[in-house]
């Protein structure tokens, strides 16, 4: 007995009569009934979202932006969702109805949009009132779970949209601050240039000014200096003059020793003469030494003057009205006063040395005359006691000239002192001033100035900072072609299960010949093979050429189909023939650890950890992984040795077969009456 006419001649069993053919048909469709079916009713699952009734609730009110326009955030919102038409929105009036409806079914979600939603998209211009813009969804997993996933990324998709707008338009206001900040930075530091050159210009005058103040200080001292001189020589007058008033007294009363004395009175009458004389040559020089004293300070502040007109520091005006004002203090001074008294008291002097010169030419006519001389000793006695009045009224003056005097000194001391510390501060301002427009135009162009063009273009970036540039090595052109891999591997282990219901694993026949053990295993596993792989082949047909799979390699994926249905043919018959009707059970345990193992939805490594073991060991795994590389043009490195496991899987079936023949020779009580079954 071959293999071939074992396997024929089970054939021939299930399609003797009209019955055992459509069960063959049938068993066939399995495979077609739920793979293809299945994919059918869910190819597109998310093209047809638009039939989904969704609330739409606008509540926004609007707000005004910084700019002062009109900002509608939850109409446009609105509106972009419409025009859109993910979900078939239909407005409702308020969030209360809207929430009533997802709650009865009435609509799948609602998507609300409160009343401040723009007022919050524009509190980003205020540093004190940002906050964030709500969008309340309202979801009921009694509707369907999933449709909360999608829900979640319709939202998410909403919120990347609007925030990007919203913050591109908050970053281009930011970058407009930056380039005004800028302006008004060049600006300032024009100024600060300005002020630096003008500081510039008053520390040099300054400058000029101490030169002066120094002149004017020098000046005073000496003056102080003559005046002191003076001071001292109108006191030695009034010494002097006592001195001759008591003397002449003195005569006076003692005519009667006039012819005696008379000689003498000549002599000091002379002596008098000459110092009055000498007295009078010094009054004069000094009163010629303040004059120009005074001449030359008045000078040096003309000086003074015209050197800070020349160096910008004065105009023609100020310094005129410094001069006045000046000449006024001058008038005022009690220097001058005392310079004025000096003059007068030195007219007096004069008269003084005169007189005293008519005295001592009277002391000699009086030695000639005694008569006479009496007389003129008299005259002389009033007129030193007048000479003695007026020196003292002279010493006086003169301390009252040198208090003014000091007071002046003192002043034009200070007044040095002050203009040197203007000339310090100055130049500090100087250089200050400098080091501010320096850095006050450093910083300007630190603080960035971006024109139109490079604000949107930041603006975009900053808005939205991350871009994901998606390079898809391979896809799936829709939903249903990402499941397809996974069901028509599921889809073929289940039709080859059906076909155990209504063919025989092996036959009693076949067992009772004297045939090889591998040669009836083989012949009872090619009638499975060959209804497997006509599956196999309506199943790739279908997907393909009626619900458009548009596999990039059709042919090779109908090849892996059959290699596929060659090994999990060869597996469920193995099982079954070794374990009769416990080993249906086996096979629908392997199904059900299969379809959580092979990652047909989910990656395979999110499951737990014993049921990668399972994915490592059991077929399926591999045959979703080959079928996604196939029909979505991946690298067919792996189908190789996926092929070959694949192969190794069949023997590893054909070898229980062969077991199992081993077993069924020899027959047992179970053989005849088997406890169980199915």
């Amino acid at each position: 007995m071959t293999v071939l006419r074992l396997a024929r001649s089970e054939l021939k069993r299930m399609t003797g009569g009209l019955l055992p053919k459509l069960t063959i048909l049938a068993l066939t469709m399995v495979p077609l009934l739920y793979g293809a079916v299945y994919l059918y009713a869910n190819w597109d699952p998310y093209g047809n979202l638009d039939q989904i009734d969704a609330a739409l609730v606008v509540e926004d009110a609007g707000a005004s932006a910084g700019d002062g326009s009109e900002l509608q955030a939850g109409r446009e919102v609105a509106a972009s969702l419409v025009e859109g038409n993910v979900f078939h929105w239909i407005p409702v009036a308020g969030g209360d109805e809207a929430d009533q409806g997802v709650a009865s079914g009435k609509y799948a979600f609602a998507l609300k949009i409160p009343q401040d939603f723009s007022a919050h998209l524009v509190s980003p211009g205020s540093f004190d009132s940002a906050s964030q813009a709500m969008l309340n969804v309202t979801t009921n997993d009694a509707n369907n779970y999933l449709l909360s996933t999608i829900v979640d990324k319709l939202t998410t998709s909403v919120h990347s949209t609007v925030a990007a707008d919203v913050g591109e338009e908050t970053a281009n206001q930011l970058l407009t601050g930056f380039g005004t900040i800028h302006t008004q930075m060049v600006k300032a530091s024009d100024g600060a240039a300005r002020l630096a050159d003008g500081v510039a210009t008053l520390r040099d005058g300054s400058v000029a000014l101490h030169d002066g103040t120094a002149g004017l200080s020098s000046g005073a001292d000496e003056l102080y200096a003559g005046q002191l001189k003076l001071r001292d020589g109108a006191n030695e007058l009034t010494d002097g003059a006592g001195q001759l008033s008591s003397g002449l007294s003195v005569l006076k009363d003692k005519t009667a020793m006039l012819p005696g004395d008379s000689r003498t009175l000549a002599a000091g009458a002379a002596q008098v003469a000459a110092g009055n004389a000498q007295l009078n040559t010094k009054v004069q020089d000094v009163a010629a030494r303040l004059e120009t004293a005074d001449q030359g300070l008045r000078t040096r502040v003309v000086e003074s003057n015209n050197r800070l007109i020349t160096s910008g520091v004065l105009t023609q005006a100020q310094a005129d009205s410094i001069l006045a004002d000046f000449d006024s203090v001058a008038a005022s001074n009690p220097v001058t006063a005392a310079k004025t008294q000096f003059q007068t008291d030195a007219a007096q002097i004069q008269q003084l040395a005169d007189g005293a010169e008519a005295v001592s030419v009277g002391a000699a006519q009086l030695a000639a005359g005694t008569p006479a001389l009496k007389e003129a000793i008299t005259q002389a006695s009033g007129g030193a006691d007048q000479l003695h009045t007026g020196a003292a009224t002279l010493a006086t003056g003169e301390q009252s000239a040198v208090d003014g005097t000091a007071a002046l000194a003192d002043g034009a001391r200070r007044l040095d002192s002050g203009a040197a510390q203007l000339e310090e501060g100055a130049g500090t301002a100087a250089d200050g001033s400098r080091t501010l427009a320096d850095e006050i135009g450093s910083g300007a162009g630190q603080v960035p100035n971006p024109d139109d063009a490079q604000k949107s273009n930041l603006s975009r970036v900053i808005a939205d900072p991350v871009a994901v540039s998606n390079v898809s090595q391979a896809k799936a052109g829709s939903y249903g072609a990402g499941l397809a891999p996974f069901f028509l591997t599921l889809a073929l282990w289940i039709g080859i299960f059906m076909l155990i219901q209504a063919m025989r694993p092996l036959t009693q026949r076949a067992l009772a010949s004297n045939a090889r053990s591998w040669k009836i295993a083989v012949g009872g596993w090619l009638p499975f093979l060959a209804v497997s792989v006509v599956q196999a082949t309506l199943l790739t047909l279908v997907v393909n050429l009626a619900l458009g799979l548009d596999a990039a390699h059709p042919v090779l994926m109908w090849l892996f189909m059959l290699a596929a249905a060659m090994a999990f043919s060869a597996l469920i018959q193995g099982i079954v023939a070794l374990l009769g009707s416990p080993g249906k059970l086996v096979v629908l345990i392997l199904l059900v650890l299969q379809l959580v193992s092979s990652g047909g939805t989910f990656p395979w490594q999110t499951t737990p950890q014993p049921l990668h073991v399972v994915h490592e060991i059991l077929p399926m795994g591999y045959v979703v992984t080959g079928m996604r590389h196939l029909i979505y043009g991946a690298d067919l490195s792996m189908i190789i040795p996926t092929v070959l496991g694949l192969a190794g899987y069949t023997a590893l079936g054909l070898a229980m077969s062969t077991l199992a023949v081993r077993k069924g020779k020899y027959w047992t009580l179970k053989t005849l009456k088997p406890e169980i079954a199915v």
